[in-house]
């Protein structure tokens, strides 16, 4: 039995949860999430404000899906209520970034600026050269952050590229200076 699936999800005040047999509708402040559920777990709201999850079937298959649903319910009641946010940082001279309402343009060291198209329900805010990317998703929060920084990874010799903010390049040294005499 999964550690993580047995602890109960706290509801904050002004979140919404709807359970019905086979999907879970939670509304909060910054939105609404829609999450189908496996056929070998449930979920069921507690009287004081409670989520918990529970397994169907002892299968192998069961037991996962129960853990994940519980994590995955969690990142959504806290998404609708708070938000996920995730920054990245530019390292490079000249490297800049630009936003217009929700379309980033990337100024990164290419012949052309790239150009990361608007994604429903995310946003993206920019201070000098540290860009945030909002939304109440978290999986679709990470996966455009991890998208951004594939545009330029980090180098290794110089630290150059899109990092994210709390992100450690591990460092090499450059050619080794030539032998004299040979």
């Amino acid at each position: 039995m999964s550690k993580i699936g047995k602890q109960p999800i706290k509801i904050p005040e002004g979140v919404n949860v709807v359970i019905s047999n086979s999907e879970v509708v939670v509304s909060g402040p910054k939105g609404e999430i829609k999450h189908s559920l496996a056929k070998a777990v449930s979920v069921e709201k507690k009287e004081d404000d409670y989520l918990e999850v529970s397994t169907k079937d002892r299968s192998k298959q069961g037991r996962a899906n129960f853990g994940t649903t519980r994590a995955l319910l969690a990142n959504i009641v806290l998404g609708v209520s708070e938000g996920w946010a995730k920054q990245l940082e530019l390292v490079g001279t000249g490297y800049k970034s630009e936003t217009d309402g929700k379309k980033l343009t990337l100024i990164v060291g290419f012949s052309h600026p790239v150009i990361i198209e608007e994604t429903e329900g995310i946003t993206y805010k920019i201070e000098k050269n540290v860009i945030t990317v909002e939304g109440i998703d978290r999986q679709l929060v990470g996966h455009l952050s991890a998208k951004i920084r594939a545009v330029r990874p980090p180098e290794p010799y110089k630290g150059k590229g899109i990092k994210y903010i709390d992100e450690v390049i591990r460092r090499k040294a450059g050619k080794a200076a030539k032998t004299a005499g040979a």
